[in-house]
C-alpha cells in the first residue's frame, strides 16, 4: 500500500497534515505555538494540566481567537491526591537547593496540590472543545460518553500494547504511541509496577500497537522532520505526534535558556528521571537529576514532588539558571533549529516527507 500524508487521521480532524503539537504542561505563553501549528495545518495542542479552571478558559477564548482551525486541549486523567510519605527525608534533601536559590524552606502543612480535573473537563465541554487528549490514563465512561454526546473526539497517550487496547475498548478516536524516545512524562497508566514507566521504542511500539487496534495511531518519540513522518506512515500510524521539535520554535513559550539548553545537547544528552515530578519523565540531564541520583533517595509520588519542586524550578528559571529547571526533551534534539517559525517547520517536514514517498 503507497504511504499517503492525507490520512483518515486528517479527515477525522479536519486538518491538512498528519503532524500533532505535543500537549506540554507547565510551559508559559504556548498559545502563539498551539494557534501557529493549527494554522500551518496541523493540529495544536495546549499542555493545560496544571491550568486553574479560570485560566483554562481564558486560554480557550484566545485561541478560538487566533485560530478558526480545530485544536486541542490535553488534561492529565486520574492523578490521585498528594501523598506524604518520605516528606521529611525529600524536603532535607532540598534545603541546600533551596537554600542556593534563595528559596524559603517548607512544610508538610504548606504543601498542597489542587486538583482541578473535574472543573477543567466540565469547562471543556462547556467550551465544546473540538478534541480532548489524555495523559496518565482514560477517561471514565461518564467522561467519555459526555464528550462523545457533544461530538468531542478523544485522544489518549499510551506505551504499551495493553494500554492501546484498554483505550480503543473505552472510545478513544485516536492513539498516541509514545516510544521511549520522546522527551517530557511517560504516559504509562500505572507507574506503581513500573517505577520507570514503559519504555519500548517507537519503532517496536508502534507496528504493534498498529496490529492491535483499530482505530487511528500516531507516533510520538525521537521524530524530528519528514523523514520520521514517513518512517511512521511506514509503520503503519497515520501521522506523528512532535513536542521537542517545536520547543524551539519562534512561537514557543519555552524559557531562553530552556532553548538554549536543547540547542546545545546531543542524543546522550538525556535521561528518565522521577526527581521533578515523582513520575518518570525524559529531560536533559543536569544538576539537580545528578544530585537527586546521588543521594539515593525515592521522591515522593506524583503530584506530591512535584508541588514541592515547583519554586525550586521556578526559582531557577528566574535567575536564568539551567541546573535546577526540568529542562524536558527526546533523544532527537540535534535535529532542532533555532527560531523557526512554527509554519515553516511544519512545511518543511511536509516537503521532506513528499520527496521521499515520491
Amino acid at each position: 500500500m503507497p504511504i499517503q500524508l492525507n490520512s483518515k487521521l486528517c479527515e477525522s480532524f479536519n486538518i491538512r497534515y498528519p503532524i500533532v503539537l505535543a500537549g506540554m504542561a507547565g510551559i508559559a505563553s504556548m498559545i502563539p505555538l498551539v494557534t501557529a501549528v493549527s494554522n500551518a495545518g496541523g493540529l495544536g495542542t495546549l499542555g493545560a494540566a496544571y491550568m486553574s479552571p479560570e485560566e483554562l478558559r481564558n486560554a480557550i477564548h484566545e485561541i478560538k481567537k487566533r485560530t478558526h482551525a480545530p485544536f486541542a486541549i490535553n488534561i492529565f486523567a486520574h492523578v490521585g491526591p498528594d501523598q506524604y510519605m518520605n516528606f521529611d527525608a525529600v524536603n532535607r534533601e532540598l534545603i541546600p537547593i533551596r537554600e542556593s536559590l534563595g528559596v524559603e524552606q517548607r512544610t508538610e502543612d504548606e504543601i498542597r496540590t489542587p486538583n482541578h480535573f473535574d472543573e477543567q473537563f466540565g469547562m471543556l465541554l462547556e467550551e465544546k472543545v473540538p478534541i480532548i487528549s489524555t495523559t496518565f490514563g482514560l477517561l471514565s465512561d461518564r467522561h467519555m460518553e459526555k464528550a462523545k454526546t457533544l461530538g468531542i473526539k478523544v485522544i489518549s497517550k499510551v506505551t504499551t500494547v495493553e494500554e492501546a487496547v484498554q483505550a480503543e475498548k473505552r472510545g478513544c478516536d485516536v492513539i498516541v504511541a509514545q516510544g521511549s524516545e520522546a522527551g517530557g512524562h511517560r504516559g504509562t497508566f500505572d507507574v506503581s509496577s513500573q517505577p520507570s514507566g514503559a519504555n519500548i521504542g517507537t519503532m517496536a511500539l508502534v507496528p504493534q500497537i498498529v496490529d492491535h487496534v483499530h482505530i487511528p495511531v500516531l507516533a510520538a518519540g525521537g521524530i524530528m522532520d519528514g523523514r520520521g513522518l514517513v518512517a511512521s506512515l511506514a509503520l503503519g500510524a497515520q501521522g506523528v505526534q512532535m513536542g521537542t521539535r517545536f520547543l524551539t520554535s519562534a512561537e514557543s513559550g519555552a524559557h531562553d535558556v530552556y532553548k538554549r539548553a536543547l540547542l546545545e545537547s546531543t542524543e546522550e544528552s538525556t535521561v528518565i528521571t522521577n526527581a521533578f515530578s515523582g513520575r518518570p519523565a525524559r529531560g536533559i540531564k543536569n544538576d539537580f537529576i545528578q544530585h537527586w541520583e546521588e543521594s539515593r533517595i525515592k521522591p515522593l509520588t506524583f503530584p506530591t514532588q512535584n508541588t514541592l519542586t515547583r519554586e525550586i524550578r521556578n526559582a531557577s528559571a528566574r535567575q536564568n539558571n539551567p541546573e535546577y529547571m526540568a529542562l524536558w526533551a527526546g533523544q532527537g534534539t540535534r535535529m532542532l533549529t533555532d527560531n523557526q517559525s512554527a509554519g515553516d517547520i511544519i512545511n518543511q517536514i511536509v516537503e521532506e516527507a513528499r520527496t521521499i514517498i515520491q
